[in-house]
């Protein structure tokens, strides 16, 4: 099954400037994430952006990007009119891998392409085992599904809780990669945003808010560290320094 798969990345960011554009070990980090999903079965890999300095750093090492409009609110937004651009079919399958996941395994690109094949579902997602204190920060979104991997509602808080104080817990982190077909990211896009959406700051509660599927699957690959904070961004440069 062949999919695409699109990066969103802007420069704006509340907690770390220019994060695409920051050096790992002589490489801006956007350049980390389009070559890990180079690796991947993908048919094309793509930077979504809506700035000029960022399309001038991918064309400085050859890379595939798409200039968007700077009005867009989210990320899903900005790959609709990407797949709009690229005049992709409704039932073409597209990857979202985030822009600041410099160390997301390619496989995992792959898993959640194949588990949104298995299910006909309008999107697909990865999930991967934390620990309590893991669970506790709500920089780490948890998630908790159905027997058969539908998720059934994503959160800041911690969950399941354990009311009584004396049950043993598996909690699951999700991963912030997604798959879905262009047909309901057209559809995605003209649904309003609702309450818990706005809450949590999660944009795929729109989703369950709205009656649509989304299944969730352990990581074939536990994702190093996403960078969110200069924290983060030290903690990969040191990972990768060790690769």
């Amino acid at each position: 099954m062949g999919f695409h798969v699109v990066i969103p990345a802007r420069l704006a960011s509340t907690r770390l400037a220019s994060k695409p554009l920051l050096d790992i070990h002589g490489k801006p980090m956007i350049q980390w994430v389009y070559e890990n999903a180079l690796k991947s079965n993908a048919e094309s890999v793509i930077i979504a952006t809506d700035d000029q300095s960022i399309v001038e750093v991918v064309n400085s090492f050859n890379g595939n990007v798409s200039l968007t409009r700077a009005d867009h609110s989210n990320g899903t937004d900005r790959i609709v009119e990407v797949c709009e651009q690229q005049q992709w079919s409704d039932d073409t399958v597209i990857v979202n891998c985030q822009g600041d996941e410099p160390l997301m395994p390619f496989e995992n690109l792959n898993q959640v392409a194949q588990l949104l094949n298995k299910y006909k579902a309008p999107m697909s997602t990865l999930h991967k085992s934390i620990s309590a204190t893991q669970a506790a920060n709500p920089n780490q979104v948890k998630l908790v599904c159905a027997e058969d991997g539908k998720a059934l509602y994503f959160s800041r808080s911690i969950m399941p809780f354990d009311r009584d104080g004396d049950q043993s817990i598996d909690y699951y982190g999700h991963i912030g990669l997604y798959a879905y077909q262009v047909g309901f990211l057209k559809t995605y896009s003209t649904l309003a945003p609702c309450s818990l959406e706005t809450i949590e700051k999660l944009e795929q509660l729109r989703a369950l808010y709205y009656g649509y599927n989304i299944y969730s699957q352990l990581a074939v690959k536990e994702p190093g560290t996403g960078v969110d904070t200069q924290q983060d961004l030290d903690e990969v440069r040191k990972i990768i320094q060790g690769m």
